[in-house]
């Protein structure tokens, strides 16, 4: 009986205010079938520090997050028109 544990981001997910949703998976494993899993959800503003983050999370933030998304959001942000 061999146990591992898996963990991978398996959602990324941008909103429509340049905001990147990332949902972890945690899977525990006996001999190749799952018998435990859970979430960890993350959200990113644009421009936040995603250094930390898996390769596949940075490079959608890297996409995503142009000086236009970064402006607009701060302009939002500033003016208080939406909740992270």
């Amino acid at each position: 009986m061999a146990l591992t544990k898996e963990i991978a981001v398996d959602q990324i997910t941008v909103t429509e205010h340049g905001i990147v949703l990332v949902r972890e998976v945690t899977r525990i494993m006996e001999d190749g079938n799952e018998i435990s899993k859970q979430y960890h959800r993350s959200s990113f503003a644009p421009a936040s520090d995603v250094s930390a983050q898996p390769q596949n999370v940075q490079d959608i933030c890297n996409v995503v997050w142009t000086q236009e998304i970064i402006s607009a959001y701060q302009a939002q942000i500033a003016t208080n028109r939406i909740g992270v």
